[in-house]
């Protein structure tokens, strides 16, 4: 009962190990594999705003797996990166399509628009 509602307040606990798990298998990989990964998903939680866990940890799994792969193949980093690399992590955020942070604010000020609309033709039949 006790962790539903721990649950509730901060979210999957088992996403939250989930994540610690992808987490300690980025710190793991070998320089300069590491750093470009880190700094990838440092861009992708920045840029991404991605609000359900199950998409949140299922772009991390298959981030850390194309850097893993990487590694064991011996590609070079640019190869799997691109010479942009911020057009390489916008490709890569594109193919997840969770709900998002901009999802809630746009959402609130479709409301507030129509609240203020709606005071104001009460204000004009009056």
């Amino acid at each position: 009962m006790a962790a539903k509602w721990i649950e509730t307040i901060v979210g999957s606990l088992e996403q939250k190990k989930q994540y610690k798990q992808l987490m300690a298998r980025i710190e793991a990989l070998p320089e300069p594999y590491r750093g470009a990964a880190k700094a990838l998903h440092r861009y992708v939680m920045y840029r991404g705003g991605i609000l359900d866990g199950d998409t949140l940890t299922t772009m991390l799994g298959d981030l850390v797996d194309l850097w893993e792969r990487a590694v064991a193949d011996g590609t070079p980093v640019r190869a799997i990166a691109g010479d942009d690399p911020v057009e390489f992590a916008e490709t890569f955020l594109q193919a997840y399509g969770g709900r998002q942070w901009i999802d809630k604010e746009r959402e609130r000020l479709r409301k507030a628009i129509d609240a203020a609309e709606d005071n104001n033709s009460k204000e004009e039949s009056a």
